[in-house]
Parts: C-alpha cells; sequence; structure tokens
C-alpha cells in the first residue's frame, strides 16, 4: 500500500512572498499624485474627490537596462511587485509569426502572443498571481471579485494554491463550466442580476469585512487594484524578449487592465532605451464605448450595449483605457459580433481557436489595414487573450 504523500510537499506554487525591492511607491496615472505603497482599490482618492475616478500605477526605481529572467521565482520579478510568490507556471506564452495571416492581411508581419496557453487558459492568470501574492503578503485570508467569466477561474485557482476563501460576485446566468470550475476549485459563488449590484457585494465584503479585493467595484469604474494590473506588464516584457518588434497591438478591451499593463511596460522600455518609440495600441470594443469618449463623450458617462464577446462587455470606460490609447497614438474601434465570429474562424484555420473578442482583434487589424491606418510594410500583435473552448457563444452554437 502507497504512503499518502503529506499535505505539505516539497512541490509547492507557493515559493516565499518576496516583493521586488525596486518598488518604490504608487502614483496616480492621471493626477500624478504619489502615494506609499498600500491596498487602494478605489484608486486616486484625490482624483475621486475630483469626480474624476483613476487608477494608480506601481513605480519602480532603478528598473534594470532591459528585462531580465530571473534565476528563480517569476521570470520578470525586476519588473513587478513581487519578484517571488503564488504561481502555477503562468507566463511565457508563446509569441509567433502566423506568415499566412501576414499574407492575408497584407502585412510585413503578423504575431499572436497566446495568451489561451497559461494555466487556467486565459491572460487573467498573469493578474492573479501578483494579485494573489499581494494578498499573502498582507496576511488577507479572503479574496473578493466581480466576474463571470475568465477572471473568476483564475481568481478561484490561484487561490486554492495559496490556500485563501475566494469568493466570486457573478451574474445569475453563470455558463456551466465556469460555475463547474469553481465549484471544483472550492470558490464561493454570490449570484445577481446586474453588474452594479456584483460590485456593491464587493465593496460591502472590503470595506465592512476587510476582504482582499481582485478586481473593480467603485462607479464610475477605475482599473482592479494595482498588484494585479501590474502582471500584465509581463506580457509585453515577454514579446519583446521572444524577438517580436510590432507597429500595431490589438488588445481586446472591457475596463483596460490588460491594455494599461502593456502599455506601462512599452513605456518604461522606451525609458530605458529598448525600444525606440512605442508601438500603438488599439482597444477593440464590441461597441461604442471608448470609442465614443475619444470623440468627446465623459468618461464617466454609460454605454450601454449587447454582444456575445462577453470577456469585454460592459458598459464603462477607464482612465487608464484613454491615456493608454492616446499617449501610444493608437485609438479604438469597435468590431461587432459577426465580424468576430469571421476573426475567429480565420484564426482557427490558422491553427488557433480562441475566444470571442480575441477574434475581434483580427478583424479590427483588417480594419485598419484597409481603411490605411496600418501600412503594407508594418508588423501587427494580436493578443489571443484566452481559448475557445469555454466561450459560451462558440460552444452552444456550434
Amino acid at each position: 500500500m502507497q504512503t499518502p504523500l503529506p499535505k505539505s510537499s516539497a512541490v509547492s506554487p507557493v515559493s516565499p512572498i518576496r516583493r521586488n525591492a525596486r518598488l518604490a511607491k504608487l502614483r496616480c496615472i492621471t493626477c500624478q499624485a504619489e502615494y506609499p505603497i498600500a491596498d487602494m482599490p478605489a484608486g486616486c482618492p484625490r482624483c475621486a474627490q475630483a469626480g474624476r475616478p483613476s487608477s494608480v500605477e506601481a513605480v519602480y526605481d532603478s528598473l534594470p537596462a532591459a528585462p531580465v529572467a530571473q534565476s528563480s521565482g517569476y521570470r520578470w520579478g525586476h519588473w513587478l511587485p513581487y519578484s517571488h510568490g503564488v504561481s502555477l507556471g503562468e507566463g511565457d506564452t508563446p509569441c509567433l509569426d502566423v506568415r499566412g495571416l501576414a499574407r492575408d492581411l497584407d502585412v510585413a508581419a503578423l504575431w499572436v502572443k497566446h495568451e489561451g496557453m497559461n494555466p487556467t487558459g486565459s491572460h487573467k492568470d498573469r493578474m492573479a498571481a501578483q494579485g494573489v501574492s499581494r494578498a499573502l503578503d498582507i496576511g488577507a485570508d479572503t479574496v473578493v471579485l466581480a466576474s463571470s467569466g475568465n477572471a473568476a477561474i483564475s481568481a478561484a485557482a490561484y487561490c486554492a494554491a495559496a490556500g485563501l476563501r475566494c469568493e466570486v460576485a457573478t451574474y445569475r446566468d453563470l455558463p456551466t463550466p465556469f460555475a463547474r470550475a469553481l465549484h471544483y476549485y472550492g470558490a464561493k459563488r454570490v449570484a445577481f442580476d446586474t453588474g452594479h449590484a456584483r460590485w456593491d457585494h464587493v465593496r460591502l465584503r472590503v470595506e465592512r469585512d476587510r476582504a482582499f479585493a481582485l478586481t473593480n467595484y467603485t462607479v464610475p469604474p477605475v482599473g482592479s487594484p494595482v498588484f494585479g494590473v501590474e502582471g500584465y506588464r509581463a506580457v509585453a516584457l515577454e514579446w519583446v524578449a521572444q524577438g517580436c518588434r510590432p507597429d500595431h497591438i490589438m488588445v481586446p478591451t472591457a475596463r483596460g487592465d490588460l491594455l494599461w499593463g502593456i502599455y506601462s511596460a512599452l513605456r518604461d522600455l522606451v525609458q530605458a532605451g529598448v525600444l525606440p518609440r512605442l508601438p500603438r495600441l488599439w482597444a477593440v470594443e464590441p461597441f461604442a464605448r471608448l470609442s465614443r469618449v475619444l470623440d468627446g463623450a465623459s468618461l464617466q458617462a454609460e454605454f450601454p450595449g449587447q454582444t456575445a464577446q462577453f470577456s469585454t462587455a460592459g458598459s464603462t470606460v477607464t482612465a487608464q483605457q484613454e491615456i493608454a490609447v492616446r499617449r501610444s497614438g493608437g485609438g479604438a474601434l469597435v468590431v461587432g459580433d459577426d465580424a468576430a465570429v469571421d476573426g475567429v474562424s480565420r484564426l482557427a484555420r490558422a491553427g488557433f481557436w480562441v475566444e470571442l473578442c480575441a477574434g475581434a482583434g483580427l478583424s479590427a487589424a483588417r480594419q485598419l489595414r484597409a481603411d490605411g491606418r496600418i501600412a503594407s510594410s508594418e508588423q501587427v500583435l494580436l493578443l489571443l487573450t484566452a481559448k475557445g473552448e469555454r466561450d459560451p457563444f462558440q460552444v452552444e452554437s456550434v
């Protein structure tokens, strides 16, 4: 009879939590006010008081001259809040030069950064690793978030690995694959009919019960709390190390956490002299939200719409989205569901089955090429945010 392994085995997904020694302070991305290292899930207090909520970002002292891989711990820990922490093996996702799609698009190169190859199947593992490490570092016992998709599954998995309770505020009609995953990971699910009701629940748990927030809960919104969003910086650090130098980057976008993480890393790489200039960032959305803000609408307005692109649904816009696209010289593109399906089909014929909003990225690039904003001599990068196997629209429509 085989002797069972002890609960604490030699192989563990949790290394000693170690904060990056270069992490110096936090800074508002809008008003530039500086704050000591702390948890600020509602963003910058000064901007909130002025009625224009804004996220804060991490500020690092003396970043290395180039991204360097560490011998242990997180691969890009010198550029992230935590250099060691909770990990399920996220990162190092492939960045592939897909020549057939480049020919079809008539561009010099088309790259795909396949975030669906992360442990739970989406880019959200980047946020969960850093965010859950922060929760452990400050002694929290419960992580709470509002999500009815990939972030919910990722948070539940990383909390399970870290031994923390996970509570997810979801929509009532959560697709079965997501509900099943939350059950097996041991997460508590609390169901609501509206997005604002989910955020109210998260706010209550944070302010009354001191749970650790992994996602936004303010109205008007800011991005997710800083320690999680900073985890997305590694996406850009990786593709630069992998030899990809795009001129244009297509980012499926809801409230812009991934978009901001990519922008902040690229900005720092330019300042460090690693890159000569910022590539253009394009926020790909299923209906007009950021597009309307860029045309003059209020950043704090609501922009309702219907879409099957569940990962990028929602009616709000954040400052981090607007700043990232404006400063990079990019913009926002609306890609409806039919065009997103076409993008999914084209990617699938190249070997990549992805969620609907990731397919929208390819259709967005086709729009930009057709109207001349992408030249035939330029290179394009698509963020494939998640695989297609859990996408409710695709699974139910086959």
